[in-house]
This record gives structure tokens, C-alpha cells and sequence, in this order.
């Protein structure tokens, strides 16, 4: 499988604070060494405890956050270095739907333009009223009503918020679309519909998928490899089968023994 995205020895560290009073002043290695990759079509799960260093790969990957050292490869192109200017094609192939949707969405801004913003800016060509036709055909491609377009984000549920948030991930068409905790913030019985939704959109679209998360069953139901992350580094990759059933480093059998049953 040709990889669409490979992340080389990244690195992302943080100075100490200073401030007015002593104390421990150590460099915070935030991720400190990971080195992966995501094929067309894939789902790679990228797993651990909060304060592994997950989110941080995943907006290092999309220049969110500064890069220490490492490298980015986009279909073999290495853009680690790459202005924001010079980013910006590549920015419409890598999209992100991030963990919060109340706070991921503008309240001042109707539906019609937090989706469209990105349309206007990577489509400029495409006209007002084009715009508008594929803003709501999205809506109706993520289960909303398209005539909803002109509402704001509060008149909305978590679960339609966070699906406003997938139309605005694909409204540039992307090829690979970040994953952070997608479903974290929500219901338990609309986790399963956002699941659902995007397997059903990675299938139509052939999009892949980096999913970042800390839920071990929803990781297992939607990848198809799994990486082990713990205190910035991964301690451990393989296949889904392999990491669930067959896991060999301690960590990973920790947090798959802590797995709550039934």
C-alpha cells in the first residue's frame, strides 16, 4: 500500500516556563521520537492515555503546532518546512475534525459560511451561489437537513455539531482526514452514528483516516492498525488483531486490562 502520509523520528518539545518562582524547569517532550505512516483508504488508530502526546502528532502533522524535529512526507514530498503560504495545497488534502464541537465551530458565523470558508479560500473560482449548493449537499451527505445551512452552531445538537464539523472537513475534498476524538464529547448513543457516518463516508469517499483516541473499543472497531502511545513515544504497532489479542509490550496489556467488561 502506497503511503499517503509518513511521519519520520517527529518531535515536538516544549521550553520550560519562567516564571517567578523555582521549580522544575525541564524540557517538556511532548512526542519525542514517532514514526508512522497512512495509506490510501487506511484507518490507522493512534491510542493511549490523556497526556500521551496523541493530539499533538495530529496537529504537528497539519502545522498547528511548531514542529522540534522530524519529518513530514506527503505522497513522498517532504513539507515539514513548508511555509503556511507554501502549505496551503497540501492543507486541502489533510483535514482535521477535532475532539470539541462547541468549541471547534465559530458561534458568530451560520453554517453556510463556517463550511464555506474553506471552499471560498481553496475554490476561489467557484461562485457564491455554487458555494452555497455545496454547502448543503454536504449537510445532506452528513445526515442534516440542507436547508439548515443559514442556522448557527447553537441551534444544534453535540452530535449535528460535530457532523457540521465532518461537512467542513470534507467541503475541500481531502484524501486523509485527522480523526481527534471525534466521538469523546458526545452520547454514548450518538458515538455509535458519528462511527457509522464516517465508516460510511471513508467507504463512498476512499478517504483515509488517522483516528486519535483513548476509547480502546471504538479504536478497535474502526482501525485497521493500531499504534501504542505512552509518554511521546509508541511503544507499541501492529495490527488490529495483533494489538488486541496478541499485545506484547506492558503498557498496552495495562491499558487493554483496564478495559472495563461485562
Amino acid at each position: 500500500m502506497t503511503a499517503l502520509l509518513e511521519v519520520r523520528d517527529l518531535k515536538v518539545h516544549y521550553a520550560p516556563q519562567r516564571g517567578l518562582l523555582p521549580g522544575n524547569r525541564d524540557v517538556v517532550r511532548a512526542v519525542d521520537g514517532v514514526s508512522f505512516s497512512v495509506g490510501g483508504g487506511e484507518t490507522v488508530g493512534l491510542v493511549g492515555e490523556s497526556g500521551s502526546g496523541k493530539t499533538t502528532v495530529g496537529r504537528a502533522i497539519i502545522k498547528l503546532t511548531p514542529i522540534t524535529d522530524g519529518t513530514v512526507l506527503w505522497e513522498g514530498r517532504d513539507v515539514t518546512h513548508l511555509s503556511e503560504r507554501e502549505f496551503r495545497p497540501i492543507r486541502k488534502h489533510i483535514q482535521m475534525i477535532f475532539q470539541d464541537p462547541y468549541g471547534s465551530l465559530n458561534p458568530r458565523l451560520t453554517v453556510e459560511s463556517i463550511v464555506g470558508e474553506a471552499i471560498e479560500i481553496h475554490f476561489p473560482d467557484m461562485t457564491r451561489a455554487e458555494r452555497r449548493e455545496r454547502v448543503a449537499e454536504l449537510m445532506s451527505q452528513v445526515g442534516l437537513q440542507p436547508e439548515h445551512i443559514r442556522r448557527y452552531p447553537h441551534e444544534f445538537s453535540g452530535g449535528q455539531r460535530q457532523r457540521i464539523g465532518i461537512a467542513r472537513a470534507l467541503a475541500v475534498r481531502p484524501r486523509l482526514i485527522i480523526c481527534d476524538e471525534p466521538v469523546s464529547a458526545l452520547d454514548v448513543s450518538v458515538q455509535a452514528q458519528i462511527i457509522n457516518l464516517l465508516q460510511d463516508l471513508q467507504e463512498q469517499l476512499g478517504l483515509a483516516y488517522l483516528f486519535i483516541g483513548h476509547d480502546l473499543g471504538v479504536v478497535e472497531h474502526v482501525s485497521n492498525r493500531v499504534l501504542v502511545m505512552n509518554g511521546g513515544r509508541i511503544v507499541e504497532s501492529g495490527s488490529r488483531e495483533e494489538i488486541y489479542q496478541r499485545p506484547q509490550d506492558p503498557y498496552t496489556r495495562n491499558l487493554l486490562a483496564a478495559v472495563p467488561t461485562i
